[in-house]
């Protein structure tokens, strides 16, 4: 039960934070399918971070410095559609989907050129960080804390705020709904839009590293993130663009990504006898069930995936 809670906390806690991503960047207008992608930079940076910290440093930097990689791989990341779908008003759809194929192979070349250098006989795409992770995680009763969970919780309250509690939140939220609108009252929207993007790359990358450290203290890059961002984007659909409402959501799938991961320490399913790749997918189904459910009461920003023309106003 005690494994149960804590992967369901990681795994909510990576949802909550790509969606919470997806939120800021569709509240200002800009569809943001490529956190895939971003995800997958964000790990990269954070794990090639962890791979190369000296031994001997405190536990708080290491947390620190692995933060701020992977957020500025993420937002670093981000600036392709960024430039691409507000700068060039290019199908936005069509950029996120670039970024998600070209992410994986990107970070694959990276770590393998990387492995390579260090040693001619190593090919793989796989980071370590062995070590580093340690310093993640506390262990609190046979409970494995990890610190990533506390950021979390403290950026789903920050992202409320911000949003629904400041000049800035409701300046990009007016520029996801009714763009003319708010250009007309002097916001400028591509800089709105331009940030909600910025701040889902932040978030999506910050998720990326949380997912990869969330298990083995290793990862091959060559395998993605098993489609972890998209079902963020469901999560997000289902959370109604709403941060505390993003937060449960996340609870509910993150639960069920749980179980996959723990359903043999439950005698009852395990004399089930149900194939392991069955509760591997069951979040999935879930998130399909879920929008099929729901997708007629949504109310996503009216303006999101439209690209704003000053002249047309």
């Amino acid at each position: 039960m005690i494994l149960l809670i804590q992967y369901t906390l990681l795994f909510a806690s990576v949802l909550m934070l790509v969606a919470l991503g997806g939120c800021f960047s569709e509240h200002s207008g800009v569809i943001n399918l490529g956190l895939e992608g971003i995800m997958v930079m964000g790990a990269l940076g954070g794990a090639l971070v962890m791979k190369y910290l000296p031994a001997g440093i405190s536990a708080f930097v290491i947390v620190l410095l692995v933060i701020l990689a992977s957020m500025l791989m993420g937002l670093i990341y981000s600036t392709l559609l960024g430039v691409a779908g507000i700068n060039f008003s290019a199908d936005q759809t069509l950029v996120g989907t670039a970024m998600n194929m070209l992410a994986a192979a990107l970070a694959t070349v990276i770590v393998k050129s990387i492995n390579v250098a260090e040693n001619p006989d190593n090919v793989s795409s796989t980071v370590q960080y062995v070590q580093a992770k340690k310093a993640l995680i506390v262990n609190v009763a046979g409970f494995q804390f990890n610190w990533f969970m506390l950021v979390a919780v403290i950026l789903l309250f920050a992202s409320h705020f911000i949003l629904y509690k400041t000049r800035f939140g409701l300046r990009l939220m007016a520029c996801g709904e009714h763009p003319a609108a708010a250009d007309s009252v002097g916001i400028s929207v591509a800089k709105m839009r331009w940030a909600g993007v910025l701040i889902s790359g932040i978030l999506g990358g910050l998720g990326g590293i949380v997912y990869i450290t969330a298990g083995v203290s290793e990862w091959k890059f060559e395998t993605g993130v098993a489609g972890f961002g998209f079902l963020a984007l469901a999560v997000m659909i289902f959370g109604q663009w709403k941060p505390l409402n993003i937060a449960g959501a996340a609870l509910l799938f993150g639960f069920f990504r749980a179980l996959s991961n723990v359903y043999s320490g439950f005698p009852f399913l395990a004399a089930l006898k149900i194939p392991g790749s069955i509760y591997n997918m069951m979040p999935y189904l879930i998130s399909l069930i879920v929008l099929a459910l729901t997708s007629k009461n949504s109310r996503a920003p009216k303006a999101e995936g439209i690209p704003y023309d000053k002249s047309r106003r």
